[in-house]
């Protein structure tokens, strides 16, 4: 793990959003993190706004209501509770909360007119999303937050500052009212160390690109980024030295034979012949990872950077938990 001196402590914040280009794994870690924060006995909120039931997935559970429901234990005793948000509910409780409609809130639902407004407002959907992810963070029991930390499974990098920017246009639209309050209380998070913005990516040019874009785009808006999460790094076979010759072609078949030899194997030809372009292509992608690795280094200055590793068989339950050990391993708790 590295970060720079000074920064900000990414793991002092209350609301973690998590985003990433498709593809690299962005759900798998926001579910990591939520264990990792919880672990030690603390409780966590996992948080999902695009109706895909990632959530769900990961865990290996039914597809989630709209409401909070505990999904798993932590390591020490923590929870973690997750919640898919649906605009259309979102918009519901909304109207009961600031305008007491809840029975005329059911008659718009029934007449079409909650899609209806959503779709005239494109923007109007992200703003209930966000404004019911504030709700989970500033909500407090008993004189204490509800949720030591609430993790938010974002849209993908390429919409992820729209997303979290809309409201401060409805906040400009709307001067006065609930509304205007609202949006304004969101805001305040979101542009605050009370939140910080993760985000997930491959050892590999277009997904390095993207999160190189969204860190400058994050950074223009006044949004904090608190982490670049290197997800399936794959081990090293070769050492160093020897990498970029394997990856030019030149492998020793000779050498590679009499080392088998010596070992007690005696292998037919073509099996070396496997070998020795198996140990070109692994040197190729070593050599890939390390010029990705190399640029978002050198262009990420000042942002802690994490790394999780690719898991044989690919992640289940067990292996979202040996992730947010390896988590916990770099720093990552509360």
């Amino acid at each position: 793990m590295t970060s720079s001196a000074g920064a900000a402590d990414p793991w002092a914040a209350r609301l973690h959003v998590v985003s990433g280009k498709g593809g690299t794994g962005k759900t798998t870690v926001a579910a990591a993190l939520a264990l990792a924060l919880a672990s030690r006995g603390r409780r966590t909120l996992l948080v999902e706004v695009e109706g895909r039931q990632g959530i769900a997935q990961v865990f290996d559970t039914a597809p989630l209501p709209y409401e909070e429901r505990r999904i798993a234990v932590a390591p020490g005793g923590g929870e973690v509770r997750a919640l898919a948000v649906d605009a259309e509910a979102a918009l519901l409780e909304y109207f009961e909360m600031f305008y007491k409609l809840g029975v005329a809130g059911r008659t718009l639902r029934k007449m079409g007119a909650i899609e209806f407004a959503t779709t005239l407002a494109p923007g109007l959907r992200d703003v209930l999303l966000t404004g019911k992810v504030k709700e989970t963070v500033a909500r407090r029991e008993d004189g204490r937050p509800a949720y030591d930390a609430v993790v938010l499974d974002a849209p993908p990098t390429g919409r992820l500052v729209t997303f979290l920017d809309v409201t401060r246009a409805m906040a400009e639209l709307a001067r006065t009212g609930p509304i205007h309050s609202q949006a304004e209380g969101v805001v305040e998070l979101l542009h605050s160390d009370r939140t910080m913005v993760h985000l997930v990516t491959l050892l590999e040019d277009l997904p390095v690109t993207e999160t190189l874009d969204a860190v400058r785009e994050l950074r223009a808006a006044d949004l904090r980024v608190g982490s670049i999460v290197v997800n399936r790094a794959r081990e090293q076979w070769l050492p160093d030295r020897s990498v970029a010759s394997a990856a030019h072609g030149r492998v020793d078949a000779g050498r590679i034979r009499s080392g088998l030899a010596s070992a007690g194997l005696d292998l037919p030809p073509e099996v070396i012949d496997g070998l020795v372009a198996e140990t070109v292509e692994h040197a190729v992608r070593v050599a890939a990872e390390a010029a990705a690795g190399d640029r978002l280094a050198r262009e990420s200055v000042g942002v802690t950077r994490l790394e999780l590793p690719q898991l044989l068989g690919g992640v289940d339950l067990g292996g979202l938990y040996e992730l947010a050990e390896h988590l916990c391993e770099q720093g990552v708790r509360r």
